[in-house]
């Protein structure tokens, strides 16, 4: 099938509303907390234009979403939770609608937000950041951490190192680093780690650095002194670019060298040239453009002068991360528009769209990411994440490409599960939370 004939696909697929008649007054608000400021806005430059993107696609050329436009509202951050907070409290309240969900691009903002839009009852889509745990929605009923969080990640990482060892077994008595962004974030992988190095005899060396990553010439010398097998890194902003410049100076293999899918974009590896090549990262999304819809927003947006960044970041792996996500935002809605007869919905109904939101591949066919943009989502009352897949890309600087070198791989659910199930437990004791019934 050709890109042009794909595409009409994907016309026929959203162009249709739900809700017959012409357009309608009611709008959907759709609030995204970004960062186009701060020492962290050039990994939320291109998420923050890529939701602008796809919703400026879907008001202009599909009518919105089942026949209601969206009312896309950006609040700045700066990377802050302080100011993240307040941003919250300025938009729950937009429109008619309300804010239908949150997209806070933070963790530290996240963990604020929980109790407070629980309380709201207005869905939080906290996209492979956030707190682990959320992802038992009986405890965690408006929350939601698709299609991998942290802990999943962690294992997928592992995996694939334990294959490129020859084997589980073969991982007794080497050395792992994590070095992590000293923050909640970065401590989040931790704990999986410790218990899958219990189980697999590898030696954690834990080696934090600190906000916002500058300096970070200790830390690279005492890897160049203990010589771990592997380095795993759970860095953000400049904080990933400073490292893989320092693994290079260090003539650290590059090849051994994974970043978790927040230290993946080409940010992180384009200052240290050449250098970089076969440097490694999880993710849940592929990169490039060689996808229907990201063609359709070059020719329909770029090409008449809507787009809202460079076309040059278009496709690029953050880019393609934020298009996901607000891919999964308005499927989430139109789900929840379908299940409830109407375009007027809150963030409660809302949250049943989430709840039951499915995006196998016969959908993102029709969405126009066909072909491995990402893995199958399917969620439920008691799994906020769904699969938790994730692949490995790998850099290569003489193309200046991300490549997919796996296929997607599932987590280790036998390890995560009696972790995750522990802490969404403590986290309902701690708050008087009586979880719901899922079964």
């Amino acid at each position: 099938m050709t890109i042009r004939t794909k595409a009409l696909g994907l016309a026929a697929a959203m162009a249709l509303p739900f809700v017959a008649g012409p357009a309608l007054s009611y709008e959907l608000t759709v609030p995204l907390l970004t960062y186009r400021t701060g020492p962290y806005a050039p990994s939320g430059i291109p998420v923050a234009n890529a939701f602008s993107d796809y919703f400026t696609l879907l008001n202009e050329k599909y009518g919105g979403i089942e026949g209601a436009k969206i009312n896309y509202v950006e609040c700045e951050t700066a990377y802050n939770t302080q100011q993240g907070v307040e941003c919250y409290e300025n938009v729950k309240n937009m429109g008619e609608s309300g804010a239908l969900v949150i997209n806070p691009f933070s963790t530290g903002i996240t963990y604020q937000l929980i109790p407070k839009a629980s309380e709201d009852k207005i869905p939080i889509l906290s996209m492979g950041y956030g707190r682990t745990s959320a992802a038992d929605g009986s405890v965690f009923p408006y929350v939601f951490n698709l299609p991998a969080h942290y802990w999943s990640g962690a294992t997928v990482i592992m995996k694939y190192i334990a294959d490129k060892e020859g084997g589980q077994a073969n991982m007794k008595g080497k050395k792992v680093a994590l070095v992590y962004h000293n923050s909640a974030y970065g401590k989040e992988p931790i704990r999986t780690l410790e218990t899958i190095a219990k189980d697999w005899g590898y030696d954690l060396m834990l080696l934090p650095v600190d906000h916002p990553g500058q300096e970070q010439k200790a830390t690279w010398l005492q890897i160049r002194r203990d010589r771990p097998d592997w380095v795993v890194m759970w860095g953000w902003g400049v904080m990933n670019q400073v490292a893989v410049k320092e693994a290079a100076s260090i003539r650290y293999p590059m090849d051994r060298f994974i970043g978790i899918w927040w230290s993946g974009s080409e940010n992180d590896v384009l200052p240290a040239g050449k250098d970089a090549t076969g440097y490694q990262a999880a993710t849940f999304n592929a990169p490039g453009t060689n996808f229907p819809l990201i063609q359709e927003i070059l020719t329909e947006l770029y090409d008449k002068g809507k787009g809202a960044g460079e076309r040059d970041g278009v496709g690029d792996s953050l880019y393609n991360r934020g298009l996901l996500n607000a891919v999964a935002t308005a499927e989430g809605l139109r789900t929840a528009i379908k299940m409830h007869g109407t375009v007027k919905i809150r963030g409660e109904q809302a949250r049943d769209g989430f709840e039951n939101l499915v995006i196998d591949n016969k959908r993102w066919e029709e969405l126009g990411l066909g072909g491995g943009f990402a893995p199958e989502i399917k969620i439920a009352c008691n799994n906020h994440e769904g699969s938790g897949a994730a692949a490995i890309q790998q850099w290569n600087a003489e193309t200046g490409e991300w490549t997919l070198v796996t296929d997607w791989i599932q987590p280790m659910s036998d390890v995560i599960q009696p972790l995750l199930k522990a802490d969404a437990e403590a986290y309902a004791k701690e708050n008087n939370i009586t979880p719901r019934d899922c079964k």
